[in-house]
C-alpha cells in the first residue's frame, strides 16, 4: 500500500477522467493521497472533489508561485477554511527563488504567516523549496513548533538532517529515476528510511519513463522500485515504512498493517 502525500488532483488536467485515474491508482495499491492547494480561488474546488472521491486528504495554502494572486484577507480565509474543514496539513507553500519575477520579501511574508497558522492548529505543513532550502529551514527554525513534509527535496545531506531534526520528511518522486541526478539519487539512496515520504505531485514531475507527459498518482510505484534499487531493499520495505512515516506526520487512517519507521540507513 503507498500514500501519494503531494498529487494536485483537483486541477482541470484531471476534470475528464478523474474516477478513472483514481481507478489505476488503487490498482497499483496507491489508496490515499494528499492533496495540496495552490490558491485561494481553488479551496472549494479542492474541497468538493476531496468529498467525491474516497482516499483523498486536502491540504490548504497559498504556493508561493502564485503570488499575484495572494491578498493578505486569505491568510484570514485560510485559517476560518482549516477551522471549518479540518484539512490533513497547510500548503502547498514556501518559497521558490527559481523562478524570477516572484518578489522574495513578498514569499516570505506568506510563508511566515502560514507557518504560524500550521502551529497554531498543531497541522503539519507542506513545504515548497526550490533553489531555497536555506532560507525554508531559517524560517522554520524562527517560528518553531512545527512539523511537515519538504515537497520534491533536492537539497544536501547536510540540509536534509536540519529538515528532520525540525520536524520535517523529505518527499521523493520522479526525479530520483533520471539516472544523471546524481545528488539527489545517493540521498535517496543513503537517507535513513524513516525521513522519507513518496509523491508524485501529479500532474507535474513525471519519472523517466514518461517524460513530458501527465504524470498521476499509479506511477508512484516506479518511484518506489527506483528507491528500492538505490537502496538495495525490498519495494514491500519501502512501501510499508514511507506510508507509515505518512501516516504518522497527517495522522490518516491505517490500512493493514504499516511497519514502523526504520532506523537503520
Amino acid at each position: 500500500m503507498f500514500v501519494d502525500t503531494h498529487a494536485h488532483l483537483d486541477v482541470a488536467d484531471f476534470d475528464h477522467d478523474r474516477g478513472e485515474m483514481l481507478a489505476r491508482a488503487a490498482a497499483a495499491g496507491v489508496l490515499r493521497h494528499v492533496v495540496p492547494a495552490i490558491d485561494a480561488t481553488g479551496w472549494p474546488q479542492l474541497r468538493k472533489v476531496c468529498a467525491e472521491h474516497d482516499g483523498l486528504f486536502a491540504a490548504y495554502g497559498l504556493h508561493p508561485m502564485f503570488l499575484r494572486g495572494h491578498d493578505d484577507s486569505h491568510l484570514d480565509e485560510l485559517r476560518g477554511w482549516i477551522e471549518r474543514e479540518r484539512p490533513v496539513a497547510v500548503g502547498e507553500c514556501g518559497l521558490d527563488f527559481y523562478v524570477e519575477g516572484i518578489d522574495p520579501a513578498q514569499q516570505a511574508h506568506f510563508f511566515d504567516a502560514q507557518l504560524r497558522i500550521a502551529r497554531d492548529f498543531d497541522l503539519p505543513v507542506v513545504v515548497h523549496s526550490r533553489r531555497a532550502v536555506d532560507a525554508v529551514i531559517a524560517a522554520i527554525r524562527r517560528v518553531g513548533g512545527l512539523r511537515g513534509v519538504a515537497h520534491s527535496f533536492s537539497g544536501s545531506m547536510q540540509q536534509a538532517e536540519m529538515l528532520y531534526r525540525n520536524g520535517f520528511l523529505l518527499g521523493l518522486g520522479g526525479p530520483i529515476t533520471y539516472p544523471r541526478a546524481n545528488r539527489l539519487r545517493t540521498l535517496a539512496a543513503t537517507a535513513p528510511l524513516e525521513w522519507l515520504v513518496l509523491e508524485t505531485d501529479a500532474p507535474d514531475q513525471p519519472d523517466c519513463k514518461h517524460r513530458g507527459e501527465r504524470n498521476e498518482p499509479a506511477r508512484i510505484t516506479y518511484v518506489a522500485e527506483t528507491l528500492a534499487a538505490l537502496r538495495g531493499e525490498t519495494t514491500e520495505r519501502i512501501a510499508a515504512v514511507t506510508t507509515g512515516n505518512a501516516e504518522r506526520l497527517f495522522g490518516l487512517p491505517a490500512i493493514g498493517g504499516s511497519e514502523e519507521p526504520a532506523t537503520a540507513r
